[in-house]
């Protein structure tokens, strides 16, 4: 069900099974019921993104069917964008089945991702693939060698995979590359494992606060753990005294309600106080591009 314009559907999705002799279905516009039907007629893959795991994973809460039908394949993958720990968890509950979430860029096609049989860890993508090199950058450009899993920086990657650059376009391509590295613009942690987890991108999700700097990323997850919550998005918007002040959209769960206050104290505890929201605004659904991504310059228009 992803569009073939991008990396994602085209390359691993739709070319990659033919170079492996195997068939490729898209079912169209996409549906929880229209993969599974895929997959009971035989389909072994299933691609995806953060989006469409998460309504997978509500229907499939009250449809044991279509749960039982993904617990089939044999494979379920997740790109594009960060899946959520607590949509990985449910669909692993439902289905029995762990999300291999890859990381790429259509600049790089794939640098890092689990294979099928390794041990899965929800919220984390790794380790690199054999033969490319991934390192962060800090916001004065020397490398970030924490392994603490909070020091943020920006990913930057290496490798026979990474593009030349872009077409007629040599100042882009200047900018974007640094010494042989690509800056992917992507925002990242890492832990001792070498695993990353994404918190956002450098140019939307990454929020001065209070003298902090804070991945949007980590802070949807929190509030999609609570129960009322069944999207969310995290932005931020300038205050005099932080700098930036963390602001979140969020869209409740069909005949569920929760106050604003609820949400930022139960940020607050899952995290630390300093990334609570200190505004939440309730909508009825977030504006979204073809690959399911949120426009987060949209809210608030």
């Amino acid at each position: 069900a992803l569009p073939v314009f991008h990396v994602h559907g085209l390359i691993l999705g739709t070319l990659g099974p033919l170079r492996r002799g195997g068939s490729s279905e898209h079912v169209g516009r996409f549906s929880p019921s229209a993969l599974a039907g895929a997959v009971t007629r035989g389909a072994t893959m299933v691609f995806g993104v953060p989006t469409m795991y998460g309504r997978i994973a509500r229907e499939a809460a009250s449809d044991s069917g279509l749960a039982e039908a993904f617990g089939r394949a044999r494979v379920l993958i997740s790109g594009s964008a960060a899946l959520p720990v607590s949509v990985h968890e449910r669909i692993r509950e439902l289905t029995g089945q762990s999300i291999l979430e890859r990381y790429g860029l259509t600049e790089t096609l794939m640098n890092a991702g689990a294979r099928l049989g390794d041990e899965v860890t929800p919220g984390r993508v790794g380790p690199p693939l054999p033969g490319v090199e991934v390192k962060l950058i800090g916001e004065d450009g020397a490398p970030v060698d924490a392994t603490d899993d909070e020091t943020i920086g920006e990913l930057a990657v290496r490798g026979p995979n990474v593009f030349t650059g872009y077409l007629n376009r040599p100042d882009a391509t200047e900018e974007a590359m640094r010494d042989g590295w690509f800056l992917t613009g992507d925002m990242a942690t890492r832990d001792q494992s070498g695993s990353l987890r994404l918190v956002g991108r450098k140019s939307t999700d990454l929020i001065k606060s209070g003298g902090y700097r804070i991945g949007a990323g980590e802070i949807e997850g929190a509030l999609l753990e609570h129960p009322a919550v069944a999207e969310v998005a995290v932005t931020a918007k300038p205050d005099e005294d932080l700098g930036e002040r963390i602001v979140a959209w969020v869209v409740l769960e069909s005949g569920q309600s929760a106050e604003p206050d609820e949400l930022s104290a139960h940020v607050a505890t899952l995290l630390t106080k300093h990334k609570r929201p200190r505004e939440v605004h309730f909508v009825s659904e977030l504006p979204r591009n073809a690959m399911g991504k949120v426009m987060k310059r949209e809210l608030g228009k």
